[in-house]
């Protein structure tokens, strides 16, 4: 066995001991490609968990620079990054965690004309965004493309996930008729931390094959009563982005 070989075997040993994860569902996460749509608190959280798990490649999208009022919940960066790009700087920190796993950054806005360059060649579309104009650009091609879509969204000390497969599951659209009116929203690092890690989990378990995902559920986390909430969900016939998958695997 090779050194590099011994390397992951160790990095990578506690995982691997899951039941049905082994060395299989870590070949699985190595050969994985992961969108990763937005470098804020979410995206903080997802692209961290993912790169210590070993996924292979993580395509890091965010066209912003890094803030000081980012700080208190966007876990990938620090002091010294203010004014850097955010995903420069977030590449450099995933990196510095795991240097076995490819960072590609796209310092991008995620528009109906970027958005199939931007997801071509990978396997899933994380949703780590702040805003319901790219979220349902997203969903659109990831409806479109037959891509798994993972969507979070946080606000205060509340946060929201579900897990969007085309034509098994409701899509966002079907969710979410009509965007809320966009606002500068208050969070709390924490927040972001649990769903963001809820979404690692859903990819981790999905490239793997392993557990029940949050497919035609919506989990909701209210922090400040320490509850959590799944609403069932369901397609809805008259969706206008995933209509046209009805019936196509049910």
């Amino acid at each position: 066995m090779s050194k590099t070989a011994r390397y992951s075997l160790q990095r990578y040993e506690r995982q691997m001991m899951i039941e049905g994860f082994g060395r299989e569902g870590q070949e699985h996460l190595k050969k994985a490609k992961v969108v990763v749509a937005g470098a804020g608190g979410l995206g903080s959280v997802v692209s961290i968990y993912l790169a210590v798990a070993g996924v292979g490649k993580i395509r890091l999208i965010d066209h912003d620079k890094v803030k000081l009022t980012d700080l208190n919940r966007q876990i990938l960066y620090e002091d010294k990054d203010v004014g850097k790009g955010k995903v420069d700087s977030g590449k450099e920190k995933l990196e510095s965690l795991n240097p076995e796993v490819m960072v590609e950054t796209v310092s991008e806005k995620i528009t109906e004309s970027s958005v199939l360059e931007l997801v071509d060649g990978h396997d899933l579309i994380v949703d780590a965004t702040d805003n319901f104009a790219t979220r349902y650009i997203l969903n659109k091609v990831a409806v479109n493309r037959d891509l798994p879509f993972f969507h979070g969204a946080v606000g205060g000390f509340e946060g929201r996930a579900t897990t969007i497969i085309p034509g098994q599951t409701a899509c966002l659209k079907c969710l979410y008729r009509r965007a809320p009116q966009p606002a500068v929203i208050p969070v709390i690092g924490v927040t972001p931390a649990v769903i963001g890690s809820i979404q690692a989990a859903e990819v981790v378990k999905y490239i793997v094959g392993i557990g029940d995902l949050l497919t035609n559920r919506l989990l909701i986390y209210d922090g400040l009563s320490l509850e959590f909430m799944v609403i069932k969900l369901k397609r809805h016939p008259d969706c206008e982005e995933c209509r046209h998958l009805a019936g196509s695997r049910e």
